[in-house]
């Protein structure tokens, strides 16, 4: 399955628009200090103290005939699912589920991004492992199997009979009896309560380089079979539900909460997954930068931030335009510095006859595996990646309001200019559908420089002549007083040059009809 996905990549790359397109780090071509990439490394099978029959024999110990009063049943099943393919994939989950695609009750000799089973094979799905509740509807037709019958304390209804029961101490002779007693962190008052902790970056170009939270990101805990998961606020403060009596495997998953997911582990999973290693029950705190973090993490947390400020300026009373897609899937190129808004998950592109022939059977993979937008970041900071991702996001608020059929020969366009014009970006504007990507860049440039401004402070750039369509159009109007959501509601399916542009904003906006024509004079169009 790895070399079908490999295969693909050239796609990828000849699709990106040169916004100045390598995977990013969990396809393991990267150094990795401190935060490691690649497979995962199981080491030896573990007796989890957290199954009915050791959480029962640990309260019988602890207990002694008290115990006899309690009735210790399963409050959740640990499972293990083997989709078959996307669908059911994707199924676990719209469940709910928060999956893991290794077991939960090995060792780990060696972290990293993902696993996948030696008896399954490198050409499909691996086994995928969860904590269901006991009362747990099973995806039809989804291959499982039950491993074991679980008790966790927090998951029990209370009774009168457990009163009195301190369930850290029945943990605690659990961890003692399976063999585990290592694991075991002695409760402190400052170790007491649930995993709560924040995740902080810092931009040298903002706020006068002070930290800033990593904001909507996933952050995730388990040791064994006890699993909290939760999402960081605007600040990048995050707390669990869920306490915690030995030291958790932390992880970043970059999943966010506003529906983007960054990077692709290996197989299927659409977010990557930083690995942070064991931490402290209380939780952990983890400032990134630039300087002294590891890469991959730090492109990361970058990408997802400039994201989420995105999304969430996409409001009537803030932008006003169209927020991108749901379930939008974005790449980071570390080693490249184009980036893309391709859509190609969405189904942009798929039509073309030249693509479907050169694709041939691997055309089902292209919207399973493949991104809808790309980010180039080599040897970019923290304001240069920023403007990129606003750049490729604006363009997918452009192809949530026109689809699929503007933005096929939209990219159409992009591709065979790349190819015949010598890898020129965006062409000279003479081949056939320029004029999509006339008023697509144009859009793109203009909000790009817009956001940036609204950021970092200064003016907006003038473009002049460094391209031949001309995104200083809308940076006139803008300034003149109509608004970026006015120019964005005129660039409606059925606009495709600048003579369409131009008549749709004088029909939305008769009352400014004299500075649009004006405008479009100025700059020949």
């Amino acid at each position: 399955m790895k070399r079908k996905i490999l295969f693909l990549l050239p796609l990828c790359v000849l699709v990106a628009c040169s916004q100045s397109a390598g995977l990013d780090d969990e396809w393991g071509q990267q150094p990795d200090p401190g935060i490691q990439h690649g497979m995962i490394q199981l080491g030896e099978k573990l007796e989890d103290p957290y199954t009915v029959a050791n959480m029962q024999k640990a309260l019988q110990n602890v207990y002694g005939t008290k115990a006899e009063r309690v009735d210790i049943t399963a409050t959740d099943l640990y499972v293990r699912f083997l989709p078959k393919d996307n669908d059911e994939y994707m199924a676990l989950v719209k469940s709910g589920l928060y999956l893991l695609d290794h077991p939960m009750d090995y060792s780990i000799l060696r972290e990293g991004d993902y696993y996948q089973d030696p008896e399954v094979g490198n050409e499909a799905i691996t086994w995928q492992y969860a904590v269901v509740p006991r009362e747990f509807q099973f995806p039809s037709g989804v291959k499982y199997e039950i491993l074991d019958d679980v008790y966790i304390s927090e998951h029990a209804p209370t009774t009168r009979a457990d009163e009195g029961i301190d369930w850290g101490l029945v943990e605690k002779e659990a961890y003692r009896l399976t063999g585990n007693e290592d694991l075991w962190c002695e409760p402190t008052k400052a170790t007491s309560g649930a995993p709560s902790g924040r995740i902080t970056i810092e931009d040298p170009q903002f706020s006068g380089g002070k930290p800033f939270g990593v904001a909507g990101v996933q952050v995730a805990a388990n040791i064994f079979v006890k699993i909290a998961t939760t999402y960081t606020d605007r600040d990048g403060y995050y707390q669990m539900s869920k306490t915690f009596s030995g030291q958790p495997r932390y992880r970043l998953v970059f999943s966010n909460e506003k529906g983007f997911n960054i990077g692709f582990n290996f197989l299927l999973v659409p977010a990557s997954v930083s690995t942070l290693g064991k931490g402290e029950p209380s939780g952990i705190d983890l400032h990134v930068s630039q300087k002294d973090s590891e890469g991959a993490l730090f492109r990361r947390c970058v990408v997802n931030n400039a994201a989420y400020d995105y999304y969430s300026r996409c409001t009537e009373d803030d932008l006003d335009v169209a927020p991108p897609p749901g379930d939008l899937r974005i790449w980071i190129f570390p080693d490249l510095k184009c980036s893309s808004a391709n859509m190609l998950h969405h189904g942009a592109f798929l039509t073309h006859t030249v693509i479907v022939a050169y694709l041939k059977e691997y055309l089902p993979l292209v919207k399973l595996f493949m991104p809808d937008v790309t980010i180039g970041t080599k040897e970019l900071t923290y304001a240069q990646i920023y403007e990129t991702v606003v750049h490729e996001l604006a363009h997918t608020s452009h192809f949530a309001q026109v689809g699929n059929d503007f933005w096929t020969p939209y990219i159409d366009y992009v591709l065979l200019s790349f190819v015949t014009e010598g890898g020129r970006a965006y062409g000279s504007g003479s081949a056939d559908n320029a004029n999509y990507c006339e008023i697509g860049e144009m859009w793109a440039y203009f909000m790009q420089e817009a956001l940036k401004k609204d950021r970092y402070g200064g003016t907006i750039k003038q473009f002049g002549n460094n391209f031949w369509f001309k995104p200083d159009i809308f940076t006139y109007l803008y300034e003149r007083g109509i608004s970026r959501g006015e120019i964005f509601r005129a660039l409606t399916a059925e606009v495709t040059s600048t003579e369409d542009l131009k008549e749709e904003l004088i029909t939305q906006l008769p009352d400014r009809e004299t500075v649009i024509t004006q405008t479009f004079k100025h700059y020949g169009k």
